[in-house]
């Protein structure tokens, strides 16, 4: 069947802004989106800080755990659930640039050990402050997709939708613009658990909202997921994709969490 282009949104955005002459070091659309996300969502942790009359200077420590964690995460999650040879045939590139493939359920780990490590150094109750830390966890897991986006990767499946994304730099196949559902809905749900922390964290127990984060949030990736291709061959093969699989654990570690909140008292740290 013969589909009109002309229906569909064309993108072809290329992924480098400007190059900084000289060092000829180029300034991409993906870095300046995980950047912004960072921003933002440091500035969001002072304003919980203040209002909660915690030290604002720990915020800074917490940014340079998890921007850590975040990144170690996301390259030993990849390598691990995508590639493991690599650990045997080179297990240096893991660690050093270009730093090419990045896996939001590494990182997702990565950050949870990261929040141990600072929780522990600071002397901080570990599900008062993941309560806190998942709030902002979307706002730049919003700006890194909006990254993909500008970078034509993670795209969606074929589809005949009208509002259907043709990747220029791909294919000509319009496709689930994949990257941009999951932004639309980590933004919403940024704006679900900060609604959850202004207005009900004295009357819910300590880590609803890191609960509520962890079913959402893989729910709607799980889902997601049918929208996307494959990242590796060997999931073609698979009942269910690796992202499907490994949202599986979180989903339920959060229904437990709910659980076991209500057996907590409110939120009064």
């Amino acid at each position: 069947m013969m589909h009109n282009l002309l229906s569909y949104i064309t993108w072809s955005v290329d992924p480098e802004i400007f190059t900084i002459p000289g060092v000829n070091w180029p300034i991409r659309w993906y870095g300046l989106m995980w950047a912004i996300g960072l921003i933002l969502s440091q500035q969001i942790m002072y304003h919980i800080f203040k209002v909660e009359q915690r030290p604002v200077k720990h915020v800074d420590t917490l940014t340079l755990y998890i921007i850590l964690a975040t990144f170690l995460g996301a390259r030993f999650g990849h390598f691990l659930f995508y590639d493991p040879e690599v650990f045997i045939t080179d297990p240096l590139s893991i660690i050093l640039p270009p730093y090419a493939g990045l896996a939001s359920h590494g990182a997702a780990i990565g950050i949870l050990i990261g929040l141990y490590l600072y929780c522990r150094k600071l002397k901080y109750d570990y599900f008062w402050m993941v309560d806190r830390l998942v709030i902002v966890v979307c706002i730049t897991g919003a700006f890194i997709r909006l990254g993909n986006l500008m970078n034509s990767e993670i795209i969606g499946i074929p589809t005949t939708v009208p509002w259907a994304f043709v990747f220029e730099l791909v294919d000509d196949k319009p496709r689930h613009p994949a990257q941009l559902y999951e932004a639309i809905y980590c933004f919403l749900l940024f704006g679900l658990l900060y609604y959850i922390w202004k207005e009900k964290r004295h009357q819910v127990g300590t880590g609803f909202i890191f609960g509520v984060f962890l079913v959402v949030l893989w729910s709607l990736r799980f889902v997601d997921e049918f929208f996307k291709e494959v990242q590796e061959p060997f999931e073609r093969d698979l009942p269910l994709n690796m992202g499907q699989i490994l949202s599986i654990p979180f989903v339920i570690a959060g229904l437990i969490i709910l659980i076991k909140t209500r057996k907590r008292r409110p939120d009064t740290q």
